[in-house]
């Protein structure tokens, strides 16, 4: 499968069997699937998104939205459990207002679960890691 890196944004081909033993880049010795929660940018978004081929699971969020911060650990225990299977990445709606703006995010927390790029699903709210996990695995 084809990977970007977050770090340094180029394309990484791992294999599926390895997507689950910690790959790292070929160009900057990075973690590729490290487990943890990628905050993105308007200015990496695409590339890092476009460039996954496996899914996406995107929450869009604010520092002063309280459901926000209240899921937060909750997104990142579901990261570490969905290591290798999805990347899960955060974007601040207030400081990536073209994003939010493309996505016709209206509320937050928001997640969007992306494949190739493409919207699959969504859903509004706080939701528990058990949540985060039955939601995106339901279309698996």
């Amino acid at each position: 499968m084809l990977i970007t890196c977050p770090h340094c944004l180029s394309k990484n081909r791992v294999p599926d069997e390895r997507a689950a033993q910690d790959p790292v880049c070929g160009r900057c010795g990075q973690a590729l699937l490290s487990g943890e929660v990628l905050a993105l940018s308007e200015a990496n978004f695409d590339r890092v998104v476009s460039g996954s081929e496996l899914p996406v699971l995107v929450d869009f969020w604010a520092p002063w939205c309280g459901p926000c911060r209240q899921m937060a650990p909750q997104f990142a225990t579901a990261a570490r459990q969905l290591k290798g299977q999805a990347l899960l990445v955060k974007v601040n709606s207030d400081e990536a207002p073209q994003l939010s703006q493309r996505f016709g995010i209206r509320s937050i927390p928001t997640l969007i679960q992306l494949q190739g790029g493409q919207e699959l699903q969504r859903i509004s709210g706080a939701l528990s890691a058990a949540q985060i996990l039955g939601w995106i695995q339901q279309r698996g």
